[in-house]
């Protein structure tokens, strides 16, 4: 079987695997509220690439051992980090942020439900995440780590500010520096993450967390560009959400400061490096090859 197919096999199996932590993890939609708990059940398993979820099982691979305590581990990870992804989605949707009625190619939460819904389920998903991570069936230390980590991706100093960070930007000139600094933030953080949450629950050492690193850090910059090529690029049939927002909002994006064709030069070079920085890995890491790939590729 040549290394696609071996992949696609890989990509199949632990898509599914993901779909079937969320629905395990995440509480029942009878749970009362219903109606908070359907929403919330909507927005976390309305589709996606699952890219965060598939990064964590990746990562998870290149440890030397995995038990029952290692695997739990990563299906709490899966599901935590896709739970803090749908929650901005939700609430990057709302009127207040990019005011988008399509997510995923079908109606957002405020338009399938309700805005003070919305902003609930954002809300719930976010500790829903953290829950999940704390009673995950492995050591407490690694619990804790996993924990830190995740709220250090997604507050402040992570997604939440990098989201702050770009409605500032709306109509103004950030120079691409500024520009590589917020989506640092508001994307590339949480897709560190989860490369970080593999790591963490298979224990690997601080050598191997560096490479990892530098990995996610060359793929999550190589993501945003990607994003904004599709944008400026694809109609919102084939993206599954609307297109041609940033142009719409007058944000700053790495196809306006850089030109198209440049951007896409960018975005290849960068999966190069994210692929070089994992050689000393071997044959464990070519899911996380292949994830690079993937992301880079996405769309076309």
């Amino acid at each position: 079987m040549n290394s696609v197919n071996v992949f696609q096999e890989w990509l199949a199996a632990h898509s599914q695997r993901t779909e079937d932590a969320l629905e395990s993890l995440l509480d029942s939609a009878q749970t009362n509220p219903a109606r908070l708990h359907q929403a919330m059940r909507y927005a976390a398993q309305g589709g996606g690439k699952r890219i965060r979820p598939l990064l964590v099982y990746a990562a998870g691979q290149l440890g030397n051992d995995s038990d029952a305590k290692t695997e739990a581990a990563l299906d709490a990870a899966a599901v935590a980090i896709e739970c803090i992804h749908a929650y901005s989605l939700v609430h990057d949707d709302l009127p207040c942020m990019d005011d988008d009625d399509l997510r995923r190619g079908r109606p957002t939460v405020h338009k399938a439900f309700d805005e003070p819904t919305a902003l609930l389920v954002g809300d719930a998903l976010q500790t829903r995440a953290f829950e999940i991570l704390a009673n995950a069936s492995c050591s407490a230390e690694v619990r804790l780590s996993m924990i830190a980590s995740l709220a250090a991706a997604s507050g402040s100093r992570g997604m939440a500010g990098g989201q702050a960070i770009d409605l500032e930007s709306v109509g103004k000139k950030l120079d691409l520096s500024g520009l590589q600094l917020m989506h640092a933030m508001k994307t590339g953080a949480l897709l560190s993450c989860a490369v970080e949450l593999g790591g963490i629950a298979a224990q690997l050492g601080a050598s191997q967390m560096a490479h990892l690193q530098a990995y996610s850090k060359a793929l999550g910059l190589a993501f945003q560009i990607v994003d904004d090529v599709l944008d400026a690029t694809v109609d919102s049939q084939t993206l599954g959400k609307t297109a041609g927002k940033d142009a719409i909002h007058d944000k700053p994006t790495y196809v306006t400061l850089m030109g198209l064709d440049y951007a896409q030069k960018t975005a290849k070079e960068l999966q190069e490096k994210a692929i070089l920085s994992l050689e000393s890995f071997g044959s464990k890491a070519q899911a996380l090859k292949e994830l690079a790939f993937l992301v880079v590729n996405r769309g076309k």
